[in-house]
Parts: structure tokens; C-alpha cells; sequence
């Protein structure tokens, strides 16, 4: 077959455009970058390791980049979080009492910058606002504090740097600086409090106890002016669960609410978030298998007080990890002796409502969401040494297994945060 000049110039035309296409196609394909920790030590320096996926955007399917895993700069790491520009990755080494500041590349690459080490004992988990990055210690730096003496944890607060500098000397955000001061410490204690006198907040009159209080989670509200803190009281048989709310007021000081006397919590709570309008909190209590929700207080006597919203809402066997969809009404838990994940709508005032349970894998103790699009959610299974994908339905929120899921990971898979795709620097 023989074309004219006319029928060549536009066959070079479509060839060019199919193949811009397929070009443009192949850079958008990627939505998000996912990070999932390990906490079994690798490498010469026994780290744990950071697995890096990239997400395909229409199908979900997840595989790791070429150059992951990346070692976590510590031992143990059993926490991490994304500054809210998607910068910076923040992770704990636990077992070496650091954050580790990763700098994010275009390509969901990760370049070590700098490392710290927490005011406490056993690093547990991380929060982040656009200016600050809350650390929750199991114990308080004490010299009477360890395993064999536990004492109760603390939270403490490190400012973001901004950036400085120009060309060649320009020094990049994201730098964890010195903690902030809390009179003579550098972190808030977290004490059992209760009223001298009956129902009285008005005017602080508290008494201390000497009970053990054990944190577990961490959450900053996205409005960044209240910061929450799981814990439970380990003295007492059952235990007793609680949340303790700071304000976060000038300076990125903390004031503690309700005088510091926490809201109860249940028995074990385990995890904690807020939708996205902020106006709720969820715990998940790992011994009673439920999910426990609260409103937050905007009137101004009491603001950032949590109410609780009636009854429990019930969840699988030993809820480990719980997250609100950024963008639409659902709520999903991972259960960690169920090896499932519940899925809720959130209603008006709070309420959930259980959409349907999915099975994830074998003790998942991580869940997330992408931030792009709302429409991937993650579990890391940590017996299962893998990440399960699922589709989220944003006009349902029911849950759909991705094709190929689950997803190897390193062994022992602890956390997991996600980035958008950057399609330039």
C-alpha cells in the first residue's frame, strides 16, 4: 500500500500524538507513593527498613521502586509521618530514641537529612501540623523510669524549620529543631489527674495519682489547634482508658484541657483519629473490640473538650489502627486478631454506621489512605510480611481488593504513610 504525501505528513501526526499520549500517560500513571516501615533489623547497622511503592492510578496495583528498600536510620522503627506539603517523611526508630527527617524526591526517593532524638524513653508514635511535629514517648526521661520500672509517657513538641538561605547555601524545610519548653522541661508529662472536688474544672483543683499511665497513639487536629493522646491506666485491673487534649496555643506551647483530668476512653484504647471536618474524634479500644466517638467542643468555656457520642460502636477482635477518609464520610479499622477491616459511614452527629467487614491478612496493625484521590486504602499485615490494597467506593465507601493484593513488603511491616505523585519539582 502506497500513501501520498498528504496521507504520510498525516500518519506522522498520529503516530506522534499516540505516542505523546502514551508519554503523558506513562508520567500520570503513578498516583502516590506509599512508605511502609519494617521493624526487622537489615543491613550492616541492624536498621529497619523503608519499602517505597508507587501506585498505579487506575488500577491501584502497588510495586516497589527500583531503589527500595531504603534503610530507616534506627532500629526498630515503629512509627512515621508526611509533613502536610508532602515534603518531608518523619519516621521513629524506637529502639534508638530518634525521628529521622527523609526529604521526598519527585521520583518517591528518600534522602536522609537529619536525626534526633526524643526528650523521652521509647519513641511510639508521630503527628505533624504544618508547623510542628508531635512525638509520644512510652516513659518520661527519668532516671527511675525503664521496663523493669516503667513509668507513665510523655508527648513532646519539636518546630518545623522553614527554610533559609539562597542558591548554593539555601538550607531546605523540614528540619525537626529544638524541643519546645515546658518551664524547666522539654516535653509534657502525662499524669493520671482527677478533681479534688466533684465535677469542679473551673478552677484546676486536681490531685495527682501515682498510677502508671501507658500511651499508646497521638493525633493534632487538622485545624492545628488541638492535639490528642491515648493512654491507659496500667495499675488497675481492668485497665482504664483515657484521652488527654492539649490546646496549642502560642509558640506551639500546650495547655492541657480540663486541667489536665483526661476524658475517659474505655478499657485499652489503641488508636485515634478525626474526621475531616475535625468536629469528631474515634478511639478504637483493643479489649472491648469497639470504636468509642466524640464531639468536639467549640463552645468557648470548653473548647476542644470531647463529648462522647453514646454507645460504642463495634468493631472486630483487637482493633490496632483506625483511619477517617480525608475527603468523604467513611471510617475503616484494621483488627488485628481478626485479620479484618471494618468499614464505617459517618452520619450526622458522628454516628457510624458499619458499611461491611473485608478481610485484610493476618494481623494488620497499620491502615491508610492515599492523599491524591481518597480512592486507596492500605493495611499492613505484619505476620504476613506484606500491605493489602483495596479500592475505595467514594460514593459508597465498600471496599474492593485491588488485583494483585497483597503486596510483598520487608518483614515485619509496622507503619504507612503516602504521598501524592509529584510531576515536577
Amino acid at each position: 500500500m502506497k500513501f501520498n504525501k498528504s496521507s504520510q505528513l498525516l500518519l506522522v501526526s498520529a503516530v506522534s500524538l499516540l505516542a505523546a499520549g502514551l508519554i503523558t500517560a506513562c508520567g500520570t500513571l503513578t498516583t502516590d507513593f506509599v512508605y511502609v516501615t519494617s521493624s526487622r533489623a537489615a543491613g550492616p547497622n541492624s536498621y529497619g527498613e523503608i519499602a517505597v511503592f508507587e501506585i498505579n492510578a487506575v488500577s491501584g496495583a502497588m510495586r516497589q521502586i527500583p531503589t527500595s528498600p531504603f534503610p530507616s536510620g534506627g532500629r526498630n522503627p515503629v512509627a512515621e509521618a508526611v509533613s502536610t506539603d508532602y515534603s518531608n517523611l518523619y519516621v521513629v526508630n524506637q529502639d534508638d530514641n530518634t525521628i529521622v527527617q527523609f526529604q521526598i524526591g519527585p521520583d518517591g526517593k528518600l534522602y536522609p537529612q537529619n536525626t534526633v532524638n526524643t526528650p523521652g524513653i521509647y519513641p511510639l508514635a508521630v503527628a505533624v501540623n504544618g508547623s510542628n511535629l508531635f512525638v509520644l514517648d512510652t516513659y518520661q526521661p527519668l532516671p527511675t523510669c525503664s521496663n523493669a520500672e516503667p513509668c507513665s509517657g510523655s508527648v513532646a513538641v519539636f518546630p518545623i524549620l522553614p527554610s533559609s538561605g539562597t542558591g548554593s547555601a539555601a538550607t531546605p524545610g523540614g528540619a525537626p529543631g529544638t524541643p519546645i519548653a515546658n518551664g524547666n522541661l522539654n516535653y509534657w508529662p502525662l499524669p493520671l489527674l482527677s478533681y479534688a472536688s466533684t465535677g469542679n474544672s473551673s478552677n484546676c483543683n486536681t490531685v495527682a495519682s501515682a498510677d502508671v499511665i501507658a500511651p499508646t497513639a497521638i493525633r493534632v487536629l487538622a485545624s492545628g489547634t488541638y492535639l490528642y493522646v491515648t493512654a491507659y491506666d496500667t495499675t488497675v485491673t481492668p485497665t482504664a482508658g483515657y484521652v488527654f487534649g492539649f490546646s496549642i496555643g502560642k509558640g506551639s506551647v500546650l495547655t492541657p484541657l480540663n486541667c489536665g483530668v483526661p476524658f475517659a476512653a474505655g478499657v485499652h484504647p489503641s488508636a485515634i483519629t478525626s474526621d475531616s471536618t475535625a468536629s469528631y474524634i474515634y478511639v478504637t479500644d483493643s479489649t472491648s473490640g469497639n470504636v468509642l466517638g466524640y464531639t468536639v467542643s467549640t463552645a468557648t468555656a470548653t473548647a476542644g473538650f470531647l463529648n462522647k457520642l453514646g454507645s460504642a460502636f463495634a468493631a472486630g477482635n483487637q482493633p490496632a489502627a483506625i483511619v477517617a477518609d480525608p475527603e468523604n464520610p467513611y471510617l475503616y479499622v484494621a483488627n488485628a486478631l481478626d485479620g479484618t477491616v471494618s468499614a464505617y459511614s459517618i452520619g450526622s452527629g458522628g454516628a457510624l454506621a458499619s458499611i461491611a467487614t473485608y478481610r485484610s491478612g493476618t494481623q494488620p496493625v497499620a491502615i491508610g489512605i492515599n492523599p491524591s484521590t481518597s480512592h486507596f486504602l492500605f493495611t499492613v499485615i505484619f505476620l504476613g510480611g506484606n500491605v493489602s490494597d483495596f479500592e475505595v467506593n467514594t460514593a459508597t465507601g465498600a471496599l474492593v481488593n485491588t488485583q494483585h493484593s497483597p503486596y510483598t513488603s520487608n518483614a515485619q511491616p509496622t507503619a504507612v504513610a503516602a504521598v501524592p505523585h509529584k510531576t515536577s519539582q
